[in-house]
């Protein structure tokens, strides 16, 4: 029964993953985009670069600066990147606002290359990624924070076919973070709202 004493009645926050509770930056990338399957080529290659930035460190440190990535290279514009010189990685040695590991900054450039050559035999970026789960979306269903995987023989797979294809940075935890951040691997708890 609807009434003025319900009126005033405080709206329960929707359950979610307890990784993201940290502030409202965490939940909002939780609830619109991590999880979600996504086959957009220079997204994607966004989430390519920045897991590979993240390695060592954690996602929440990547998520804070990432409008600050966004603008160091070029929006994730592959053929921009590609062509970085060495005056650019100065440039972004010294940009204060993204994590300036020179090996990092130099493995996105060159993943930025191979991004463009693979794109180009396998029609797309997406093809050539999500071939790695069989082209499906591969949903686990972990009970708590402690049951969440941080590999898989498919991310193993695909490490592995990165490195041979001249990627950088691409270790298998790596891999299986972007699987999770780019919706192949559904990792959203079982009393998640999103699962």
């Amino acid at each position: 029964m609807s009434g003025p004493a319900n009126m005033n009645a405080k709206r329960e926050e929707p359950k979610r993953c307890g990784w993201c509770l940290k502030d409202a930056l965490y939940m909002d990338y939780h609830d619109r985009e991590w999880g979600i399957p996504s086959r957009d080529d220079q997204h994607l290659l966004e989430h390519l670069i920045l897991e590979t930035f993240q390695a060592g460190l954690s996602w929440y440190t990547i998520l804070r600066k990432r409008e600050n990535f966004r603008e160091a290279f070029a929006q994730f514009d592959a053929s921009r990147i590609a062509v970085f010189t060495e005056e650019d990685v100065h440039r972004l040695m010294n940009d204060m606002g993204i994590i300036r590991n020179r090996q990092k900054i130099m493995a996105a450039i060159n993943n930025a290359r191979q991004f463009i050559r693979i794109k180009a035999e396998h029609g797309s970026f997406s093809d050539y990624m999500w071939q790695f789960t069989g082209n499906k979306i591969l949903t686990n269903s972990p009970r708590s924070l402690s049951n969440l995987a941080a590999t898989s023989k498919e991310s193993d797979a695909m490490s592995k076919q990165l490195k041979a294809d001249g990627f950088k940075f691409v270790g298998s935890t790596t891999c299986y973070a972007f699987m999770q951040a780019v919706g192949m691997v559904n990792d959203h708890l079982v009393d998640c709202w999103k699962k």
